[in-house]
């Protein structure tokens, strides 16, 4: 199973993840925000999370990471 993580102090909020994630399950916070007044990336729902990797791929401040979960 892969997890999934955001750095927060890195996004800026430009949803690109968002728009590339094929099961719809990334949103911007609405609670969280960052040292530089953005509101960061989140999953809403990491047991849908497929591993796809699309939103590492289009995150242009590398701010998501893909890992093999043990």
């Amino acid at each position: 199973m892969k997890n999934v993580t955001f750095n927060e102090e890195r996004c800026k909020s430009c949803e690109l993840c968002v728009k590339a994630c094929p099961k719809k399950i990334i949103q911007i916070s609405k609670d969280k925000m960052n040292a530089k007044g953005y509101r960061p990336a989140e999953i809403a729902d990491k047991s849908a999370c497929i591993g796809c990797a699309f939103c590492a791929t289009v995150c242009p401040d590398c701010a998501i990471t893909i890992t093999e979960e043990e």
